[in-house]
């Protein structure tokens, strides 16, 4: 598992995007990604919008995804899995690089086929304490047709990243513009703040 914190932390440090292309296990993401399709189809999902908890605004022409907030209260082992993987990470992270990270929330993420997210930061206007953004993917069989690319705006260039099963992305919250390209299949993740 260090090695995974490893790789995800060395290569945000050489190019401010960490990248680690089997952060999660197999068995893992199998069983967050069926949990995952099992709230969608119950209709737990809600349609997500931009803004914190004070402000949000909904607008499908900015954003398309439907998301449902993980928590230990459900009980849900798998969740538990993944969150003590996180929690372990976040461990890793501030002995190692000295972040200060202190707490993290995480929710389920569906963008169905024709879903996008314009480009934008994940920090709020009227709160700073998002420090990371982390996004773990949960797609099988994704394959380039299918669209749904995480686009990374870097200053001198463009960077694609597929979002392909096991996958986790790591970047500063406040510094990297993104978004999710127009995905022609339901796309799936676990998406999430690390926060000081």
């Amino acid at each position: 598992m260090e090695s995974s914190f490893e790789t995800l932390i060395n290569s945000y440090i050489e190019t401010r995007v960490g990248i680690a292309e089997n952060f999660l296990s197999n068995t893992l993401a199998s069983h967050l990604k069926n949990n995952l399709l099992e709230l969608h189809q119950q209709k737990q999902m809600r349609h997500a919008g931009t803004g914190n908890t004070n402000n949000v605004v909904h607008n499908s022409n900015t954003r398309g995804d439907s998301i449902y907030w993980l928590d230990r209260k459900h009980n849900n082992s798998y969740e538990n899995l993944f969150l003590d993987q996180m929690d372990n990470f976040i461990s890793y992270l501030n002995m190692n690089c000295y972040t200060g990270i202190k707490d993290c929330e995480f929710h389920y993420t569906i963008y169905e086929k024709g879903a996008f997210y314009k480009k934008h930061i994940d920090q709020f206007q009227n709160n700073s304490n998002r420090a990371f953004s982390i996004i773990s993917y949960l797609n099988t069989d994704w394959t380039e047709s299918d669209g749904g690319e995480l686009c990374i705006h870097h200053t001198e260039k463009e960077q694609h990243i597929a979002p392909t099963n096991c996958k986790t992305v790591f970047f500063k919250s406040n510094e990297i513009e993104h978004e999710v390209l127009l995905t022609n299949a339901d796309r799936l993740s676990i998406t999430g703040w690390l926060k000081t």
